[in-house]
C-alpha cells in the first residue's frame, strides 16, 4: 500500500495561517492532506501539525486562538545576539553541526525572557490530550547542536516538543526538555523533508524555503508554497498576527486553485 507524508514547514505565525488555509483549501475539494501516514512539523509547522494530526478537520484546526494577544507573554526579540546568530547561519565555511552548536550557545544568552509564559501559551493553543499518532516533531539541542526527531515513543510532551521545535534563537528562549534546552528545528532545514524519504508520496508545504533547500528537494516531492497572492498577504513580518486572517483567507482560495 502506498505510504503518504505531509511535511509541514517553517514560517513564523503567518505560516501556520498559511498552511492551514491551504489545507483547508483542498479539503474542501476533497483533498484531505492531513490523514497522511506521516505528519512531520518543523518550527510552525510543528504547531499545524500537531493540530491537524489530533484534529484531522483542517477547519477546527485553524479556529484556534492562534495569533499573539494581550494575554501572552511580550516578544522581546534580542536583535543583537539574533544579528550574530543569523550570521552563522550564513556561514558556508561552518559545518552544520558546529553551526548550530554556536548558535545554540548565543539562544542560551539572549535575553528573550524565561520560557514557562511560552510553554503556558502554546498550551493554550494545543487542548490536545497526549500525543497524536502520525506525528513527528524536529528541534535542535542548543548544547550539542544534534538535531532530535519526536514522536509518540519519545517520552516527551507535546506541548514542550513543539515550542521547542518553534523557538526561534534570540527570539524565544530555548525550552527545557528532559533535562536539555532545545530550540528552533528549523536551524537543520525549514522543512527536514528528507526524513520523509521512505514515504511513496510526500507533499512539502513549505511556507518559507531557502532556493538551495529548493534545488536539493527530493524530485518526487510535491512542493507547495504561497503564491503571489498568499505572499501579498504575509508582507515582510511573519510574527505580525494582525496577518492571520488575511493569510488563512487568501490560503484558502489558493488551496482551493491548487492542481496536486
Amino acid at each position: 500500500m502506498e505510504r503518504t507524508a505531509l511535511v509541514l514547514g517553517a514560517g513564523g505565525i503567518t505560516g501556520v495561517a498559511w498552511q492551514l488555509g491551504i489545507l483547508v483549501g483542498l479539503h474542501d475539494r476533497g483533498i484531505d492532506l492531513g490523514r497522511s501516514d506521516l505528519i512531520l512539523g518543523t518550527s510552525a509547522g510543528a504547531m499545524t501539525g500537531a493540530l491537524i494530526a489530533a484534529f484531522g478537520d483542517p477547519r477546527t484546526a485553524a479556529a484556534i486562538e492562534a495569533p499573539l494577544g494581550p494575554g501572552d507573554p511580550p516578544m522581546r526579540a534580542d536583535w543583537e545576539r539574533g544579528a550574530v546568530a543569523f550570521s552563522l547561519l550564513q556561514d558556508e565555511s561552518l559545518a552544520p553541526e558546529d553551526m548550530r552548536k554556536q548558535i545554540g550557545a548565543i539562544a542560551l544568552q539572549a535575553e528573550v525572557g524565561p520560557p514557562d509564559p511560552w510553554l503556558a501559551a502554546f498550551a493554550r493553543r494545543l487542548p490536545i490530550e497526549g500525543w497524536p499518532a502520525r506525528l513527528v516533531v524536529t528541534a535542535v539541542d542548543t548544547a550539542s547542536g544534534e538535531p532530535v526527531v519526536w514522536d509518540e515513543h519519545s517520552g516527551v510532551p507535546l506541548v514542550p516538543a513543539v515550542t521547542a521545535s518553534c523557538a526561534v534563537p534570540c527570539i524565544f528562549p530555548p525550552i527545557p526538555v528532559n533535562g536539555s534546552r532545545y530550540m528552533d528545528g528549523g536551524l537543520r532545514s525549514r522543512t527536514n523533508a528528507d526524513l520523509a524519504a521512505d514515504y511513496d508520496q510526500v507533499y512539502v508545504v513549505a511556507p518559507r524555503m531557502p532556493l538551495l533547500q529548493r534545488d536539493a528537494l527530493d524530485p518526487r516531492f510535491v512542493l507547495i508554497e504561497p503564491d503571489d497572492d498568499t505572499m501579498e498577504a504575509i508582507g515582510g513580518n511573519v510574527f505580525d498576527a494582525e496577518r492571520w486572517v488575511p493569510v488563512l483567507a487568501a490560503a484558502e482560495r489558493q488551496g482551493r486553485a491548487l492542481t496536486l
